[in-house]
Protein backbone atom coordinates (compact mmCIF):
# COMPACT_ATOMS: atom_id res chain seq x y z
CA UNK A 1 0.00 0.00 0.00
CA UNK A 2 1.19 3.37 -0.91
CA UNK A 3 2.61 5.59 1.51
CA UNK A 4 2.43 3.02 4.20
CA UNK A 5 4.90 1.59 6.98
CA UNK A 6 5.65 -1.10 9.65
CA UNK A 7 6.06 0.11 12.89
CA UNK A 8 8.72 -2.83 14.12
CA UNK A 9 7.29 -3.87 18.19
CA UNK A 10 9.82 -2.08 20.63
CA UNK A 11 9.89 -3.82 23.90
CA UNK A 12 6.88 -2.86 25.31
CA UNK A 13 4.73 -3.55 22.74
CA UNK A 14 3.11 -6.96 21.59
CA UNK A 15 2.62 -6.57 17.95
CA UNK A 16 3.55 -5.23 14.93
CA UNK A 17 1.12 -2.16 13.90
CA UNK A 18 0.86 -0.37 10.76
CA UNK A 19 0.60 2.82 10.52
CA UNK A 20 0.36 5.65 7.42
CA UNK A 21 2.94 8.93 7.42
CA UNK A 22 -0.42 11.25 7.53
CA UNK A 23 -0.79 9.37 10.79
CA UNK A 24 2.56 10.22 12.23
CA UNK A 25 1.81 13.90 10.97
CA UNK A 26 -1.16 14.11 12.31
CA UNK A 27 0.49 12.85 15.84
CA UNK A 28 3.22 15.58 15.48
CA UNK A 29 0.71 18.19 15.12
CA UNK A 30 -0.96 16.53 18.54
CA UNK A 31 2.79 16.84 20.21
CA UNK A 32 2.42 20.50 19.38
CA UNK A 33 -0.69 21.66 20.61
CA UNK A 34 -0.79 19.61 23.74
CA UNK A 35 3.32 20.57 24.43
CA UNK A 36 4.09 16.83 24.95
CA UNK A 37 7.61 15.38 24.87
CA UNK A 38 9.02 12.04 25.18
CA UNK A 39 11.94 9.33 24.29
CA UNK A 40 12.14 7.69 21.66
CA UNK A 41 11.00 4.55 22.60
CA UNK A 42 8.18 6.31 24.43
CA UNK A 43 7.53 8.37 21.25
CA UNK A 44 6.59 4.91 19.09
CA UNK A 45 4.75 3.21 21.72
CA UNK A 46 2.48 6.66 22.01
CA UNK A 47 2.25 7.24 18.55
CA UNK A 48 0.84 3.97 18.29
CA UNK A 49 -1.90 4.28 20.79
CA UNK A 50 -3.03 7.87 19.66
CA UNK A 51 -3.79 6.34 16.43
CA UNK A 52 -5.53 3.60 17.51
CA UNK A 53 -7.15 6.28 19.76
CA UNK A 54 -8.17 8.34 16.58
CA UNK A 55 -9.35 5.05 14.40
CA UNK A 56 -11.85 4.78 16.80
CA UNK A 57 -13.05 8.00 17.27
CA UNK A 58 -13.43 8.11 13.05
CA UNK A 59 -15.39 5.34 13.22
CA UNK A 60 -17.70 6.62 16.13
CA UNK A 61 -17.61 9.64 14.53
CA UNK A 62 -19.24 7.95 11.48
CA UNK A 63 -22.12 5.93 13.11
CA UNK A 64 -25.25 7.28 14.11
CA UNK A 65 -25.18 8.91 17.52
CA UNK A 66 -26.19 11.45 19.53
CA UNK A 67 -22.50 12.47 20.45
CA UNK A 68 -19.71 13.37 18.80
CA UNK A 69 -16.17 12.11 19.59
CA UNK A 70 -12.64 14.23 19.01
CA UNK A 71 -8.85 14.17 20.08
CA UNK A 72 -8.35 15.62 23.34
CA UNK A 73 -5.23 15.85 26.04
CA UNK A 74 -6.01 12.22 26.62
CA UNK A 75 -5.40 10.87 23.03
CA UNK A 76 -2.19 9.27 23.90
CA UNK A 77 -3.68 7.14 26.44
CA UNK A 78 -5.42 3.42 26.63
CA UNK A 79 -8.53 3.77 28.84
CA UNK A 80 -6.96 1.20 31.61
CA UNK A 81 -3.86 4.05 31.63
CA UNK A 82 -6.56 7.36 31.96
CA UNK A 83 -8.73 5.27 34.46
CA UNK A 84 -5.47 4.51 36.97
CA UNK A 85 -4.62 8.39 36.53
CA UNK A 86 -8.06 10.45 36.03
CA UNK A 87 -10.75 7.84 38.08
CA UNK A 88 -11.27 6.84 41.06
CA UNK A 89 -8.86 3.65 41.53
CA UNK A 90 -11.73 1.96 42.90
CA UNK A 91 -15.68 2.13 42.18
CA UNK A 92 -17.30 3.87 44.65
CA UNK A 93 -19.98 2.01 46.85
CA UNK A 94 -23.58 4.46 47.37
CA UNK A 95 -25.72 2.31 48.15
CA UNK A 96 -25.46 3.12 51.79
CA UNK A 97 -26.70 6.63 50.80
CA UNK A 98 -30.22 7.64 52.20
CA UNK A 99 -32.28 10.06 50.70
CA UNK A 100 -33.45 13.12 53.23
CA UNK A 101 -33.98 15.72 50.30
CA UNK A 102 -37.88 16.08 49.80
CA UNK A 103 -39.58 16.87 46.63
CA UNK A 104 -41.84 19.44 45.71
CA UNK A 105 -43.36 17.71 43.21
CA UNK A 106 -43.34 20.76 40.65
CA UNK A 107 -44.02 21.84 38.24
CA UNK A 108 -40.88 22.71 37.29
CA UNK A 109 -38.87 24.76 33.83
CA UNK A 110 -38.56 22.69 30.72
CA UNK A 111 -34.95 23.95 31.21
CA UNK A 112 -32.15 25.84 33.57
CA UNK A 113 -28.72 26.61 33.87
CA UNK A 114 -27.55 28.22 36.27
CA UNK A 115 -24.43 29.49 34.84
CA UNK A 116 -27.20 32.32 33.36
CA UNK A 117 -28.98 32.89 36.34
CA UNK A 118 -25.95 34.79 37.90
CA UNK A 119 -22.64 34.67 39.07
CA UNK A 120 -22.69 31.29 40.77
CA UNK A 121 -20.59 28.38 39.04
CA UNK A 122 -16.50 28.85 39.07
CA UNK A 123 -14.52 28.07 35.73
CA UNK A 124 -13.91 25.07 34.29
CA UNK A 125 -10.78 23.64 36.93
CA UNK A 126 -8.61 20.82 36.19
CA UNK A 127 -7.75 17.76 38.70
CA UNK A 128 -4.64 16.67 36.72
CA UNK A 129 -3.49 13.00 37.05
CA UNK A 130 -4.99 12.41 40.68
CA UNK A 131 -8.33 10.75 41.53
CA UNK A 132 -9.68 13.54 43.10
CA UNK A 133 -12.72 14.13 40.85
CA UNK A 134 -15.41 14.29 43.79
CA UNK A 135 -13.32 17.24 45.73
CA UNK A 136 -13.86 19.30 42.79
CA UNK A 137 -17.45 18.29 42.59
CA UNK A 138 -17.73 18.83 46.00
CA UNK A 139 -16.00 22.38 45.54
CA UNK A 140 -17.97 23.19 42.70
CA UNK A 141 -21.29 22.63 44.23
CA UNK A 142 -20.55 24.17 47.54
CA UNK A 143 -19.07 27.89 45.54
CA UNK A 144 -22.41 27.75 44.00
CA UNK A 145 -24.75 27.10 47.19
CA UNK A 146 -22.46 29.93 49.08
CA UNK A 147 -22.56 32.32 46.13
CA UNK A 148 -26.75 31.49 45.38
CA UNK A 149 -26.95 32.24 49.41
CA UNK A 150 -24.33 35.25 50.16
CA UNK A 151 -24.33 36.94 46.53
CA UNK A 152 -20.33 36.52 46.60
CA UNK A 153 -18.30 33.25 44.73
CA UNK A 154 -15.24 32.24 45.65
CA UNK A 155 -13.26 29.62 44.42
CA UNK A 156 -12.61 26.60 47.50
CA UNK A 157 -9.91 24.39 48.39
CA UNK A 158 -9.83 21.11 46.64
CA UNK A 159 -6.44 20.58 48.42
CA UNK A 160 -7.78 20.59 51.96
CA UNK A 161 -9.98 17.86 51.30
CA UNK A 162 -7.64 15.71 49.49
CA UNK A 163 -5.48 16.68 52.45
CA UNK A 164 -7.53 16.49 55.34
CA UNK A 165 -11.01 14.43 54.68
CA UNK A 166 -9.77 10.59 55.43
CA UNK A 167 -11.47 9.96 58.34
CA UNK A 168 -14.86 10.29 56.56
CA UNK A 169 -13.76 7.24 53.83
CA UNK A 170 -12.00 9.23 51.45
CA UNK A 171 -9.10 8.42 50.26
CA UNK A 172 -7.24 11.77 48.57
CA UNK A 173 -5.92 11.11 44.82
CA UNK A 174 -7.15 7.43 45.79
CA UNK A 175 -10.84 8.83 45.20
CA UNK A 176 -13.66 9.86 47.62
CA UNK A 177 -17.68 10.96 47.25
CA UNK A 178 -18.93 14.53 47.47
CA UNK A 179 -21.62 13.42 50.22
CA UNK A 180 -18.64 12.34 52.83
CA UNK A 181 -16.55 15.71 51.86
CA UNK A 182 -19.69 17.51 52.64
CA UNK A 183 -19.96 15.63 55.79
CA UNK A 184 -16.10 16.19 56.77
CA UNK A 185 -16.82 20.02 55.87
CA UNK A 186 -19.87 20.22 58.00
CA UNK A 187 -17.81 18.60 61.11
CA UNK A 188 -14.75 19.99 60.21
CA UNK A 189 -16.45 23.62 60.66
CA UNK A 190 -14.88 25.11 57.54
CA UNK A 191 -13.34 25.17 53.80
CA UNK A 192 -10.67 27.43 52.87
CA UNK A 193 -10.39 29.23 49.75
CA UNK A 194 -8.48 27.80 46.89
CA UNK A 195 -6.38 30.74 47.13
CA UNK A 196 -5.47 30.08 50.48
CA UNK A 197 -4.67 26.31 50.60
CA UNK A 198 -4.23 25.84 46.65
CA UNK A 199 -4.31 22.82 44.60
CA UNK A 200 -0.82 20.28 44.12
CA UNK A 201 -2.53 16.97 42.63
CA UNK A 202 -0.86 15.37 45.22
CA UNK A 203 -1.77 13.98 48.86
CA UNK A 204 -0.15 16.14 51.41
CA UNK A 205 -0.30 16.55 55.27
CA UNK A 206 -3.32 18.20 56.32
CA UNK A 207 -2.58 21.94 56.41
CA UNK A 208 -6.45 23.49 57.74
CA UNK A 209 -6.25 26.68 59.37
CA UNK A 210 -9.48 27.15 60.92
CA UNK A 211 -9.40 30.67 60.84
CA UNK A 212 -9.10 31.12 57.46
CA UNK A 213 -12.43 28.84 56.97
CA UNK A 214 -14.64 30.60 54.00
CA UNK A 215 -17.29 28.64 53.52
CA UNK A 216 -19.62 26.25 55.58
CA UNK A 217 -21.59 23.14 55.70
CA UNK A 218 -25.21 23.03 58.00
CA UNK A 219 -26.64 20.31 56.83
CA UNK A 220 -26.04 17.37 54.01
CA UNK A 221 -28.67 16.48 51.53
CA UNK A 222 -28.65 13.87 50.06
CA UNK A 223 -31.25 12.67 47.30
CA UNK A 224 -32.66 8.65 47.45
CA UNK A 225 -30.50 6.80 45.24
CA UNK A 226 -32.04 6.30 41.43
CA UNK A 227 -34.41 8.96 41.83
CA UNK A 228 -33.08 11.24 39.36
CA UNK A 229 -36.67 13.21 39.69
CA UNK A 230 -35.66 14.49 43.10
CA UNK A 231 -32.18 15.63 41.26
CA UNK A 232 -34.35 17.83 39.18
CA UNK A 233 -36.36 19.05 41.76
CA UNK A 234 -33.02 20.09 43.49
CA UNK A 235 -31.18 21.67 40.63
CA UNK A 236 -34.59 23.59 39.42
CA UNK A 237 -35.61 24.83 42.97
CA UNK A 238 -32.74 25.16 44.79
CA UNK A 239 -29.24 24.72 43.40
CA UNK A 240 -26.16 22.55 41.56
CA UNK A 241 -26.04 19.12 42.56
CA UNK A 242 -22.92 16.62 43.05
CA UNK A 243 -23.36 13.66 41.89
CA UNK A 244 -21.43 10.42 40.35
CA UNK A 245 -21.52 7.95 37.84
CA UNK A 246 -19.36 5.28 35.78
CA UNK A 247 -16.87 6.28 33.16
CA UNK A 248 -16.14 4.03 30.51
CA UNK A 249 -13.51 4.00 27.48
CA UNK A 250 -16.34 5.97 25.26
CA UNK A 251 -16.24 8.70 27.43
CA UNK A 252 -12.90 9.60 27.39
CA UNK A 253 -13.08 11.01 24.54
CA UNK A 254 -16.01 12.53 24.06
CA UNK A 255 -16.69 16.53 22.47
CA UNK A 256 -20.18 17.21 22.03
CA UNK A 257 -23.64 16.04 22.01
CA UNK A 258 -25.80 14.20 24.32
CA UNK A 259 -23.79 11.62 26.12
CA UNK A 260 -25.83 8.18 26.42
CA UNK A 261 -24.14 4.53 26.65
CA UNK A 262 -24.93 1.11 26.17
CA UNK A 263 -21.29 0.24 27.77
CA UNK A 264 -21.70 1.38 31.51
CA UNK A 265 -23.81 -0.09 34.17
CA UNK A 266 -26.96 1.85 36.09
CA UNK A 267 -25.92 0.46 39.47
CA UNK A 268 -24.63 2.20 42.70
CA UNK A 269 -21.41 0.00 42.76
CA UNK A 270 -19.89 0.66 39.86
CA UNK A 271 -19.85 4.67 39.64
CA UNK A 272 -15.97 5.51 39.30
CA UNK A 273 -16.13 9.86 39.17
CA UNK A 274 -17.73 12.42 40.38
CA UNK A 275 -18.99 15.60 38.54
CA UNK A 276 -21.28 19.03 39.12
CA UNK A 277 -24.87 18.97 37.57
CA UNK A 278 -25.45 22.92 36.50
CA UNK A 279 -28.79 22.58 34.64
CA UNK A 280 -30.91 20.46 32.36
CA UNK A 281 -32.61 20.82 29.06
CA UNK A 282 -33.53 19.00 25.66
CA UNK A 283 -31.74 18.31 22.41
CA UNK A 284 -33.89 16.62 19.09
CA UNK A 285 -36.43 15.22 21.69
CA UNK A 286 -33.94 13.30 24.33
CA UNK A 287 -33.60 15.40 28.11
CA UNK A 288 -30.03 15.75 29.77
CA UNK A 289 -28.49 17.13 32.28
CA UNK A 290 -25.69 19.88 31.80
CA UNK A 291 -22.72 18.79 33.63
CA UNK A 292 -19.44 20.18 34.90
CA UNK A 293 -16.26 18.27 34.46
CA UNK A 294 -12.95 18.60 36.21
CA UNK A 295 -10.40 17.79 33.20
CA UNK A 296 -10.08 21.44 32.16
CA UNK A 297 -11.16 24.12 29.59
CA UNK A 298 -9.75 21.86 26.47
CA UNK A 299 -11.99 19.25 27.24
CA UNK A 300 -15.47 18.59 26.13
CA UNK A 301 -18.05 21.53 25.72
CA UNK A 302 -15.49 24.02 27.45
CA UNK A 303 -15.19 21.57 30.47
CA UNK A 304 -18.81 20.42 30.21
CA UNK A 305 -20.72 17.77 28.69
CA UNK A 306 -24.19 16.87 28.44
CA UNK A 307 -25.37 13.49 29.47
CA UNK A 308 -29.09 11.86 28.75
CA UNK A 309 -31.68 12.12 31.31
CA UNK A 310 -34.11 10.19 32.87
CA UNK A 311 -32.75 7.16 32.44
CA UNK A 312 -30.09 6.68 35.23
CA UNK A 313 -27.59 6.73 32.95
CA UNK A 314 -24.42 4.92 34.06
CA UNK A 315 -25.70 5.18 37.28
CA UNK A 316 -25.70 9.17 37.58
CA UNK A 317 -28.83 8.95 40.24
CA UNK A 318 -26.85 6.54 42.39
CA UNK A 319 -25.71 8.93 45.08
CA UNK A 320 -26.17 12.81 44.79
CA UNK A 321 -26.33 15.16 46.97
CA UNK A 322 -25.61 18.69 47.88
CA UNK A 323 -25.14 20.67 51.05
CA UNK A 324 -27.03 23.59 52.86
CA UNK A 325 -24.85 26.68 54.29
Amino acid sequence: MKGVWLLLCSASLTSAFYLTKTDELHFKSWIAQYNKAYNFKEYYKRLQIFTENKRRIEKHNEGNHSFTMALNQFSDMTFNEFRKSFLLSEPQNCSATKGNHFSSNGPYPDSIDWRKKGNYITPVKNQGACGSCWTFSTTGCLEAVTAIATGKLVPLSEQQLVDCAQDFNNHGCNGGLPSQAFEYIMYNKGLMTEEDYPYTSVEGICSYKPTLAAAFVKEVRNITAYDEMGMVDAVATHNPVSFAFEVTNDFMHYHEGVYTSTKCHNTTDKVNHAVLAVGYGQENGTPYWIVKNSWGPTWGINGYFLIERGKNMCGLAACSSFPVV
